[in-house]
């Protein structure tokens, strides 16, 4: 998470929050909004679920249907971002370490 941590916190996400996002079903630190983003996250990147129509319309009494396209598109660079690095063994550059500083 390495990228992503360091976008976080220059976001002003507080480290807490942050170290929350493995455990987010038990954490009571997101809104309805971040949940449902997170529910359609989890259903796009594990390959034994699907996106159902539950998790669908969590998402859409949240965001537009434009968000919802961007929202998808972004997760779904993210996986391939990670499956690239993974294929050719890219270390963490290390930028969560630059922004913790």
């Amino acid at each position: 998470m390495d990228i992503r941590h360091a976008v976080g916190v220059k976001e002003h996400i507080d480290a807490e929050t942050l170290g929350a996002v493995a455990c987010w079903r038990a954490s009571d630190r997101f809104s309805a909004r971040e949940r449902a983003a997170m529910e359609l996250c989890e259903a796009l990147v594990r390959d034994d679920r699907d996106v159902s129509d539950a998790c669908f319309a969590r998402v859409r009494d949240h965001f537009s249907e434009a968000d919802t396209v961007e929202l998808i598109f972004v997760i779904g660079y993210q996986i391939f971002a990670s499956k690239f690095a993974k294929a050719f063994r890219l270390a963490p550059q290390g930028f969560a370490q630059d922004v913790i500083r």
